[in-house]
């Protein structure tokens, strides 16, 4: 059998410790739990880990790119830059209520790492990189549609991060899907209220063409 590549093994490893961790918690998923479910050897998960903090950063990344993969694909030209923001958050959320154990793992680390010494700067990685993601979707988004923000990237990065993390919380505790959509449309509508075309107008009153697909 072809050995396979430390970055896939890797890979590997780690979407198997984010399974253990969303069944059984991360102060209970140990290296061999871990390995067991992966299907490899201790050796094997130490040539690629060298500490539980780096599996704990390599979690935290790849959780955060589950979330932003649907979303940047949900990002697309639709008829106007509002319908167009509704959609990247409706994709954020389909992949929450599919996902609810993994979501509910991102509270679970962050609590982890600030209360054990010395893991304090992975909370810290995992919000920046919150940000970070964030950002990134912004910038994407402003290639696509052409618009002007009244607040800096980073102020908006940080809003997002932070409405869409507590939203995620409060519903994962009181489970109230039915009011979930009226609250993305507040969102939507404030994000949309801080943003102008380059003449001046605001992009959700206007109509964008949406290029035609490729031949």
């Amino acid at each position: 059998m072809a050995r396979m590549p430390s970055a896939e093994r890797r890979r590997q490893l780690t979407e198997a410790a984010i399974r253990v961790m969303a069944r059984d918690g991360v102060a209970r998923a140990t290296t061999r739990s871990i390995c067991a479910e992966a299907g490899v050897s201790l050796s094997v998960f130490h040539y690629c880990f060298d500490s539980k903090q780096a599996l704990l950063e390599s979690v935290i990344v790849a959780i955060t790119e589950h979330g932003i993969t649907v979303a940047r694909e949900a990002i697309r030209p639709r008829a106007t830059l509002r319908e167009t923001i509704r959609a990247g958050f409706q994709a954020y959320w389909d992949h929450v209520a599919a996902n609810p154990g993994e979501h509910m793992l991102t509270y679970e680390l962050t609590q982890y790492a600030l209360r054990r010494p010395g893991f304090e700067h992975l909370a810290r990685r995992q919000y920046e990189l919150y940000s970070d993601t964030y950002t990134e979707l912004i910038e994407q988004l402003r290639r696509l549609m052409p618009f002007e923000l009244r607040v800096p990237v980073p102020v908006l990065a940080r809003y997002l991060a932070a409405m869409t993390d507590g939203l995620t919380l409060n519903h994962l505790v009181l489970g109230d899907a039915d009011v979930v959509s009226a609250i993305l449309d507040m969102i939507t509508d404030h994000v949309t209220s801080l943003t102008d075309t380059p003449t001046g107008h605001h992009p959700h009153a206007q109509a964008h063409t949406v290029p035609p697909p490729p031949a």
